[in-house]
């Protein structure tokens, strides 16, 4: 494996395409079962009678979907030490069993912290696509990462 990536390689408008995944409806009621047990997650009848006109996966789901792609094809190969939280998340569309979902990741921003000079904070835009390219959610968000070099006083206090 190549070298790990620092705050320093995360650069404001860069994009970075973290792969793909899908989803089966045993997937979909296993998930739903434990953690969202609506009627429409849970059986194909109660989906089709509902707005979404199938089963289809939990939100939740999509969020962990994306969560997963991140991990494996972003945040293991770098220097992640967390995050503070979302700043928005969007369901836009339903994922249905059997979609094909691509991940789509792109920096907003990123800026050192004053009061930990090894660490970075970046801000990021994540976008899941279907096999249609109709995008299924998008959300907005927070990482801290390590430096590859700690800022210095003088770093810190430029706008």
């Amino acid at each position: 494996m190549g070298e790990r990536l620092h705050w320093e390689d995360f650069a404001p408008g860069s994009v970075r395409e973290l792969g793909t995944t899908s989803v089966t409806a045993d997937e979909i009621k296993e998930f739903a079962g434990r953690y969202d047990p609506q009627p429409f997650h849970l059986d194909e009848e109660a989906g089709r009678q509902s707005l979404f006109g199938g089963l289809c996966a939990s939100g939740w789901q999509t969020c962990a979907l994306a969560m997963r792609l991140t991990v494996d094809n972003l945040l293991n190969g770098s220097t992640s030490l967390g995050s503070p939280g979302l700043e928005s998340l969007r369901w836009l569309k339903p994922v249905y069993p059997g979609d094909q979902l691509s991940l789509r990741h792109t920096i907003l921003e990123a800026r050192a912290l004053r009061k930990r000079p090894d660490t970075g904070l970046v801000r990021a835009r994540w976008e899941l696509f279907n096999q249609d390219g109709a995008k299924v959610l998008e959300m907005e968000g927070y990482g801290f990462f390590g430096r590859r070099t700690p800022a210095t006083d003088d770093a810190l206090k430029s706008p």
